[in-house]
């Protein structure tokens, strides 16, 4: 009979086999993708992105100083297909930052890049962190969301109704570069909010992303790892240690000074 961590083993390369397979975005035999059948909210924590900031520039919101973002911002809501892989790039429709004229104040702060970097695009090329987003992922959206505006008001007003930032500060858990709190503690909190687990990305010690998963009526859901552990699977795919910080700001100058690991590489955005 297999042992547990045997167990744990096989299912952790199948969740690696899976991932791999994702690179052909969910493509049936006739090269179409499928519908996708649930979205994933990510959010990232701009305090441990920020303190591997190398230099700054005016699309980078860890260089506002006073006015970098301070709470969870969002990374991108991600619609997933139930067997691990994803659709990806479902359109030729690019970016038009005028369809979302009304909305940019608020993306700016809620949604901000947090590097200098120009991801690639759908269509070759570089672009903006919006225009990879949309273009990799909102154009899978259909027919929930149907628009590039759409896509982005849809994102905002779900994670503003499932506010990490504010569960984990209800129940203490608040920026520190002292502190390290527990990532069951942490795990828990976001349970008993919102009755679903969430996966954990971590970063040299330091929570960096929360994600959610939601029908497409957006209720909450378990994201696709169907396992009782889920949450074993999270740390180790994570590489979450038991207790984790949740670093406060500081400059990206004083970051470079105190933060070993700002000598890594800028992560593309997904």
């Amino acid at each position: 009979m297999a042992s547990s961590s045997s167990l744990l083993r096989l299912t952790v390369l199948a969740v690696a086999i899976a991932a791999a397979a994702a690179v052909a975005g969910g493509a049936d035999d006739g090269g179409n993708q499928r519908e996708f059948d649930y979205f994933k909210l990510t959010v990232q924590w701009p305090g441990t992105f920020c303190r591997r900031t190398r230099h700054c520039c005016a699309s980078n919101a860890c260089c506002r100083g006073s006015n970098a973002p301070a709470e969870f911002t969002i990374h991108g809501l991600w619609p997933d297909y139930n067997d691990g892989t994803w659709p990806a790039c479902c359109s030729r429709s690019g970016f038009d930052e005028k369809e979302i004229s009304t909305l940019v104040d608020t993306l700016e702060k809620y949604w901000p890049s947090l590097s200098c970097g120009s991801p690639s695009t759908c269509h070759g090329g570089k672009g903006s962190f919006w225009a990879h987003e949309w273009e990799k992922h909102g154009t899978c959206s259909s027919p929930v969301v149907r628009d590039e505006y759409n896509y982005f008001l849809t994102a905002l007003n779900v994670y503003f109704k499932y506010n990490v930032t504010g569960v984990l500060n209800d129940a203490g858990y608040v920026p520190s570069n002292t502190e390290k709190y527990p990532l069951g503690g942490i795990v828990s909190a976001i349970q008993n909010a919102f009755h679903v687990t969430p996966e954990i990305a971590c970063s040299n010690g330091a929570l960096q992303e929360v994600r959610l998963c939601f029908y497409k009526d957006f209720q909450p859901r378990e994201c696709k790892v169907e396992s009782i552990l889920l949450q074993d699977m999270s740390l180790l795919k994570s590489s979450c240690p038991k207790y984790v910080s949740l670093p406060a700001y500081v400059s990206p100058g004083q970051a470079k000074s105190e933060w070993i690991a700002s000598t890594v590489p800028q992560i593309e955005a997904l």
